[in-house]
């Protein structure tokens, strides 16, 4: 069994690295040497750090050999081979985001419950009896499911485990309580209470359904005053730049005119106003960055709600399944109403962000009795 070596290399830019290097024989017997860089010399202090964490790739490079027994290794050791494939490559298909939700979720729940356990140990009906335990969300229960499934993926993509127990574990995503959305006359109530910053993002987003990265992802060039169309074409998530969440997200939105003089009046307001700043613009980042949504949201627009007795739980995400549920209510065509929330499926559109208001329902209910009940049914007849 080779153990391979860690050595410390230097680069041009950026802190050195550490770099693990082994070997083994081609089909015609011939040696043939291999590296990969596990970490830099921030994220590993010394070399017994970095031998720990080659664990998984060691075990990986080994298990070639029919001698050695599949299941060995810990949740522990798979999740740092996860993140060093998935995480800390060049070509990783995962988002900001994403990465950010994984990492979470493996180092807060995964790695303290089953860090110390081999694959081979877990078993589906203790993972299941652990997920009902925790006092958390269905949706977040079932988020900790769908990553343990992808951990055991993963090790069978890597030849580490030969199945995946958690296919078989049962836990529902349903939620408990339908998410909030406004009425219009709440949004109005609301935008004429707000500073005009804030006036601004809200008008914006219950107007467009754009998702908090890609509102605050805009810049002026963006904003296509002569045509009345924004192109959504990044998000900022986490701070950092990147694409749309899908390709359908990425088409134009309609620009009202009365969006548009809301922007227009915001822009004299901003000390960044070229076309390359962003549209809200962070001073204290000196327009390097746009403000921060989350802040903005807890400091200014949910207290102003609380002052006109809105007592719902606001997010940005609010004024998108508002502004779907509006637009259902209005009666617009189905198809229109996924373009104009660019989902590339229209169930996404109907199932998961528009709810059917009071009064629509019943009067849709109306309509149906009408039908087949005469007049003297009818209420106080």
């Amino acid at each position: 069994m080779q153990r391979g070596s860690v050595i410390q290399m230097t680069r041009k830019n950026g802190p050195g690295v550490w770099q693990f290097r082994w070997s083994d024989k081609d089909l015609n017997g011939r040696r043939v040497y291999h590296r990969q860089v596990i970490g830099t010399i921030d994220q590993y202090a010394d070399e017994a750090a970095v031998r720990h964490a080659t664990l998984p790739l060691i075990y990986e490079v080994n298990s070639r050999s029919p001698h050695d027994h599949v299941g060995a290794i810990t949740v522990d050791q798979l999740c740092e081979h996860f993140e060093q494939w998935e995480f800390r490559s060049s070509i990783s298909l995962r988002s900001v985001a994403t990465i950010k939700t994984y990492r979470g979720y493996i180092r807060r729940w995964i790695r303290p419950q089953w860090g110390s356990r081999k694959l081979d140990e877990i078993k589906a009906t203790d993972v299941e009896a652990w997920l009902r335990s925790l006092n958390l969300a269905r949706g977040s229960r079932s988020k900790l499911r769908s990553i343990l499934s992808i951990l055991f993926n993963h090790a069978c993509r890597h030849e580490l485990f030969d199945h995946n127990p958690i296919r078989f574990v049962r836990q529902g995503a349903k939620r408990l309580h339908t998410p909030d959305v406004l009425t219009g006359s709440e949004i109005k109530l609301l935008v004429e209470s707000l500073p005009l910053r804030e006036r601004t993002l809200v008008l914006l987003a219950a107007s467009t359904g754009l998702r908090q990265g890609e509102i605050f992802g805009l810049k002026w060039r963006d904003v296509d005053f002569e045509h009345g169309e924004l192109n959504v074409i990044r998000s900022m998530v986490c701070g950092v730049v990147g694409a749309c969440k899908t390709e359908s997200s990425q088409r134009p939105v309609p620009l009202h005119h009365r969006l548009a003089a809301a922007l227009l009046a915001w822009r004299p307001n901003c000390n960044f106003k070229t076309q390359d700043d962003w549209v809200f613009a962070s001073r204290l980042h000196n327009g390097r960055k746009p403000y921060w949504g989350p802040v903005i949201l807890r400091k200014y627009i949910q207290p102003a709600a609380q002052k006109l007795g809105i007592h719902k739980q606001i997010g940005w995400h609010t004024f998108r399944r508002t502004y779907a549920t509006l637009l259902r209510s209005l009666g617009v065509e189905f198809k229109v109403m996924q373009e104009l929330m660019r989902h590339s499926s229209l169930r996404t559109t109907l199932d998961v962000y528009t709810q059917a208001v009071g009064p629509a329902k019943r009067a849709a209910q109306a309509a149906v009795l009408s039908l087949f009940t005469s007049p003297e049914y009818s209420e106080g007849g």
